[in-house]
């Protein structure tokens, strides 16, 4: 992964961090996107120390905020002269509704119009490299989804679990939609599921939750939840592929009957394009 340079969204901690390390270990040039700046220059920092790469740096985003969103892309380019890899990894979920700082709920905001946008904003970069790589971190969560186009703000009757699983299939439904768009080009498209993984995810919602996640069973280790995100950004295995979703175990699997829809992917897509308009 020498001379490859990698943007990590959601990389100060968890999955992402991890996502980092693995990286930089096989030598790429990574640059990792929080909300804290304390948090994120230490995070940094244990990459660096434990790698010994020191080709790592941070830049700082409010990931809910498309405006944001848009002043990370703008940054990025002034300050990098190249892009091979966008992993999309920011994402939670919310218990209760919550809006984002442009009005929208902030599921739909943070794990969906940032990854749509972000990736909009850095394509041509993608494109003008030997070969561009979008790795989006989806969930399992989203076999349970549907994306109701009536309700995309989750207006009538919140209920978090099912707000986040719309939010995941809507990762499938936009990975599959852009590989479609990507044909013919040298950039790729894949998503992944990361496993149901040991890490700080939902502790946004309170202490009460952070404190039933640590006895739930079932979780793997941060480590192995990285290990998907690593192998699709850098695998040689995978080179060429797009358009597919991936397990945590590295394996190719079926998503949802819903996220095989070209017709509700390509209205999500036009919805979508309309939803981050505001600011252009």
């Amino acid at each position: 992964m020498n001379d490859r340079t990698i943007l990590i969204t959601g990389a100060s901690t968890g999955i992402g961090l991890q996502s980092a390390i693995g990286l930089a270990k096989l030598g790429a040039k990574i640059v990792m996107v929080g909300r804290d700046e304390g948090r994120t220059a230490r995070a940094v920092e244990h990459v660096k120390s434990q790698t010994g790469n020191e080709l790592v740096s941070y830049l700082l985003a409010d990931l809910s905020s498309l405006q944001q969103v848009r002043k990370l892309a703008q940054e990025f380019k002034d300050k990098y002269g190249k892009l091979d890899v966008l992993l999309n990894n920011a994402g939670a979920i919310f218990l209760t509704r919550k809006v984002s700082a442009e009005g929208y709920e902030m599921s739909l905001a943070l794990n969906h119009l940032d990854y749509f946008l972000l990736t909009d904003l850095l394509l041509d970069m993608l494109k003008s490299g030997p070969s561009g790589c979008v790795v989006n971190v989806a969930s399992r969560a989203h076999y349970r989804g549907h994306v109701n186009f009536d309700d995309l703000q989750s207006q009538h009757g919140y209920n978090g679990m099912r707000t986040y699983g719309m939010t995941k299939l809507m990762n499938v439904l936009f990975t599959y939609e852009l590989a479609r768009r990507l044909q013919g080009t040298k950039v790729t498209a894949n998503c992944l599921h990361p496993g149901f993984v040991a890490s700080n995810f939902a502790g946004n919602n309170g202490w009460l939750v952070r404190f039933g996640m640590k006895f739930m069973s079932g979780r793997i280790s941060v480590e192995d939840g990285a290990k998907c995100s690593v192998y699709l950004a850098s695998s040689p295995d995978v080179q060429g592929v797009s358009g597919k979703y991936f397990n945590y175990d590295l394996k190719e699997t079926r998503s949802s009957d819903e996220s095989y829809d070209e017709a509700i992917a390509k209205r999500l897509w036009d919805v979508s394009e309309k939803l981050v308009a505001i600011g252009k």
